[in-house]
């Protein structure tokens, strides 16, 4: 992935409060590949939208592909401004402290900028949109289980492809939160 770490070019994933929770590339590549949900964070005119939605890594094109309705807040907002954001999460246990602000959770994230642009080549669409579907029903496959698709579908919805121009990835997956010796311990039913 290509960056300019020239003093005067920051990048927006290049600042972490907690270094010891950052992943290296490799990791973010792992993870993207198999994570669930995305929430793709759009603008216009100043407000700040945020889409949950089904999407797939395209790490020959280095690139996060979804898709959307034909008409509506998405494309209009990507149409406006392409500038996009993209997190991607995973959540694993609450962990309880003896400290209110240590309250804490496990997780792993991937935070994306990059920007969006709408794909309009039939054959690409086919191929991300397959791709798309391989990565939630791998065992299911176009002309056996379920019908290929159609030009008719292709102009019913938006294809986007959002070139990854930085991306960070965090991880804590700490047993429990840290705790204080100057309050009374937990009990072990907290940590269950």
């Amino acid at each position: 992935m290509p960056r300019d770490y020239s003093p005067e070019k920051s990048l927006p994933a290049d600042h972490q409060r907690l270094p010891e929770y950052k992943r290296e590339d490799d990791w973010v590549r792992a993870f993207l590949k198999t994570a669930r949900v995305a929430r793709i964070a759009s603008s216009r005119e100043e407000q700040p939208f945020v889409n949950p939605s089904m999407f797939w890594f395209d790490e020959d094109f280095h690139q996060i592909v979804f898709h959307s309705n034909m008409a509506g807040r998405v494309r209009a907002n990507i149409e406006h401004n392409p500038k996009v954001c993209i997190e991607v999460s995973e959540m694993g246990k609450v962990l309880p402290s003896n400290v209110a602000l240590e309250f804490s959770l496990q997780y792993r994230s991937v935070v994306i900028f990059g920007t969006a642009r709408l794909l309009d080549n039939a054959e690409e669409q086919r191929r991300v949109l397959s791709n798309l579907i391989g990565k939630y029903f791998p065992a299911m496959k176009a002309g056996q289980e379920f019908r290929p698709i159609t030009d008719q579908e292709l102009k019913r919805t938006s294809v986007y492809g959002v070139r990854i121009e930085a991306w960070s990835g965090k991880e804590n997956w700490k047993e429990r939160a840290d705790q204080s010796d100057e309050w009374p311990a937990l009990g072990e039913k907290w940590f269950e």
